[in-house]
């Protein structure tokens, strides 16, 4: 399995940015997705992800600003983010949920400043 999520860089606040994540080495399309993330001194977060069903879930933070989304013919999933702000700052990891074991990718980091 492996995960490559890029499409970080620097941005002012109330900007935007699609983040990737590469996908292969395993059946993406009965993949459950997500993306989390980490800013500096704080654990490990949910930000977005899609469930069992195939319906997705949104941290309270990012709601009607994030969009989550699939191609299970290009095997990527992405993260459109906007109006951004200073505290959306962290390194973004997409995950995968694969038969019963998860996986990470290596992180985009993303910064929000003007």
């Amino acid at each position: 399995v492996q995960l490559q999520a890029f499409g970080g860089g620097l941005v002012q606040p109330g900007g935007s940015l699609r983040l990737f994540c590469a996908a292969s080495g395993f059946i993406f399309s009965i993949s459950i997705m997500g993306w989390y993330r980490q800013a500096p001194g704080k654990q490990r977060e949910l930000v977005a992800t899609f469930s069992v069903g195939g319906s997705t879930n949104y941290a309270d933070s990012v709601k009607g600003r994030f969009t989550i989304s699939r191609d299970n013919v290009k095997n990527t999933v992405y993260l459109q983010m906007n109006s951004l702000k200073p505290d959306d700052t962290a390194v973004y990891y997409c995950r995968v949920y694969y038969l019963g074991t998860i996986y990470w990718g290596q992180g985009t980091l993303v910064t929000v400043s003007s």
